[in-house]
């Protein structure tokens, strides 16, 4: 498995285990979290993607009650913060919103360390981009709890240009990487700039929902039929080459792929086994846009 360098001692691998559904799995025994961690060592995955928000701000938890010191050993951990909604902890909230204050944030990466019992935090990510942010506040709160020791790095999720310039021009450390919707469901962030921005500063995206919500697997579409016919030249399956595909693209782009079904966990590798070429790439992506490009 190949590895992604986010700075000179931090290194994720090009494939990211997404726990979003863990906290929902029919089993969420301490046995059965670590047989899907260890389906991921297995094939070199060993960076898992969380966030305090998911599963009801239970899965932090779940996760944490399986990790052994082992397991602990192996492994880089991503979590997230800001999005408030009235679950777990935070039943009383009024309402939905973000918070990216201070408080917030140093409280939840507290909270994180303790539900999932680490030392540290290997990236933590502003989930969605504050319309009330106060970036000095926001930034100097990231630098601080890089500077305790308690996070190595950090970076943000579904943020745009502007909201990234932002909240770097009130830091001392650098923003690591962006998490963002990217897949053959969603082809945007290709040409929109979304992707641009981040090649050009050398930053390594993460690419959340790479196969569209599972939508790719299901559905009978002009891009469902293109992954059929390139699957059937490659032996495998149509989720193996959605996460070629964006494997093939040069800004380093990490697919963080989720599901429960250990079965599926253990074929996320398949993905390296298919090697488009750019006729192919792009037979996949004018199958998603539904028309050739111009």
């Amino acid at each position: 498995m190949d590895r992604v360098h986010l700075t000179s001692d931090l290194s994720l691998s090009r494939i990211v285990y997404g726990m979003w559904r863990l906290a929902e799995a029919d089993d969420t025994s301490p046995a059965h979290v670590q047989a899907k961690i260890e389906a991921c060592l297995e094939q070199g995955i060993t960076t898992m993607d969380q966030a305090d928000i998911y599963g009801g701000y239970m899965a932090e938890e779940v996760m944490g009650a399986a990790l052994t010191q082992s397991i602990k050993d192996q492994i880089e951990v991503v979590t997230k913060c800001d999005i408030m909604v009235p679950a777990g902890r935070y039943s009383d909230a009024s309402g939905k919103y973000y918070d990216t204050s201070r408080d917030h944030i140093v409280k939840s990466v507290d909270h994180s360390l303790r539900l999932m019992g680490l030392d540290k935090i290997d990236v933590l990510l502003i989930h969605r981009p504050d319309p009330l942010m106060d970036h000095h506040e926001t930034g100097a709160a990231l630098d601080e709890v890089v500077a305790s020791g308690k996070v190595r790095t950090v970076g943000v999720s579904n943020f745009k240009l502007h909201d990234w310039t932002l909240l770097q021009s009130a830091m001392k450390n650098h923003l690591v990487t962006n998490q963002i919707e990217m897949s053959l469901g969603h082809v945007a962030p290709f040409t929109n700039g979304d992707l641009a921005y981040l090649q050009e500063r050398g930053i390594p995206p993460m690419a959340w929902s790479p196969l569209g919500g599972g939508a790719l697997m299901t559905e009978n579409s002009a891009a469902s039929a293109a992954l059929d016919e390139v699957a059937a030249n490659f032996g495998v399956d149509r989720a193996a080459v959605a996460v070629a595909f964006l494997l093939a693209h040069p800004a380093n782009i990490m697919p963080v792929m989720g599901t429960n079904n250990l079965n599926r966990i253990k074929g996320f590798s398949d993905s390296l086994k298919v090697k488009l070429d750019r006729p192919t790439w792009f037979k996949l992506y004018e199958a998603a846009l539904g028309h050739e490009v111009p």
